[in-house]
């Protein structure tokens, strides 16, 4: 059970570092090459996907660390 509560931990940063940084550059109309598909689909779109990235990441985040204290 530990393995999977680190992985999901290193998943959950993974995603909300990507959506922190993907919405920052975007403000500088930048994005990673990675994400380059979030703004396919229209500047709203683009955003939800970077914070759904964000509050999903969080989410996995918040999971793994409340879990694994037991």
């Amino acid at each position: 059970m530990d393995f999977i509560m680190s992985k999901l931990n290193s998943i959950g940063l993974f995603l909300l570092g990507i959506g922190v940084v993907s919405a920052v550059l975007s403000l500088i109309n930048y994005n990673l090459r990675i994400l380059l598909w979030v703004d396919m689909w229209g500047t709203t779109i683009g955003w939800l996907i970077r914070i759904g990235l964000i509050v999903g990441g969080a989410a996995l985040f918040g999971i793994s660390m409340i879990f694994s204290r037991d």
